[in-house]
């Protein structure tokens, strides 16, 4: 466990210095300082992202529940293949664990709860996984969720719960945990923008029913106003 803590901490830190030295060399060459910011920082996120499948693909050997004939029907009348279905089993099971893991820290301490709690993170999380499973097809619209984001949430919040519960900390610490709070307050952030981006159909199509709605209404109380207003009293 402690090896693979290490080896995290290590991928994370050479990601940073690969962005700093992406950034120093772009300056370096008269790139814009905020051009270059933003390459070299989509380069980070990418590094990540292919970290996130290389991890996938490594938890893939986990042994998967058998699939019954009515799901694999399911995925069939979605248009998978069996390859298809193979990965995407996979990949839910794995963001199915890195749920379990939020779940269990960032409920761990107070700072964790509340910030949990203006999120709503845990049921939103959750609710963008039952989402996914019933649209399996639309698997490549949530990369960012399944494969940086999540697991990025997962990891940060183990280690803010492992460092605040050292027995001693210095001013340092403090500091560090109060950094990893704000930045976890931004993934959480980042998961209900996902959730909001995954809906946004579902979102538009009910602002047009409220418009109809609104519009009906309307002819109504016109309906009603001139009825009245023409009846002889």
């Amino acid at each position: 466990m402690k090896n693979n803590r290490l080896a995290e901490t290590l991928i994370y830190l050479l990601t940073c210095i690969t962005i700093l030295f992406i950034f120093i060399m772009l300056v370096a060459l008269d790139f814009p300082i905020i051009p270059a910011a933003l390459f070299s920082t989509a380069a980070g996120v990418l590094l990540l992202y292919m970290r996130g499948r290389k991890h996938l693909s490594n938890n893939t050997k986990q042994k998967l529940p058998k699939l019954s004939s009515e799901k694999e029907a399911f995925y069939e009348s979605k248009g998978l293949g069996k390859e298809d279905i193979q990965y995407f089993r996979q990949t839910m099971q794995n963001a199915k664990h890195q749920i379990k893991k939020i779940e269990t820290y960032m409920t761990a301490t107070g700072k964790l709860k509340a910030i949990e709690n203006r999120n709503n993170t845990i049921h939103l999380t959750k609710s963008l996984f039952k989402e996914i499973i019933k649209e399996p097809n639309r698997l490549h619209e949530v990369d960012q969720f399944l494969y940086v984001h999540l697991p990025s949430l997962a990891d940060l919040s183990e280690k803010y719960v492992e460092i605040d519960n050292h027995q001693a900390k210095s001013k340092a610490t403090y500091d560090m945990l109060d950094k990893s709070s704000q930045t976890l307050d931004k993934m959480c952030q980042q998961i209900a923008e996902d959730y909001v981006e995954f809906k946004s159909d579902d979102i538009e199509d009910m602002e047009v029913e409220v418009e109809l709605a609104k519009r009906s209404l309307d002819k109504d109380n016109e309906f009603n106003h001139e009825s009245i207003h023409n009846e002889e009293v």
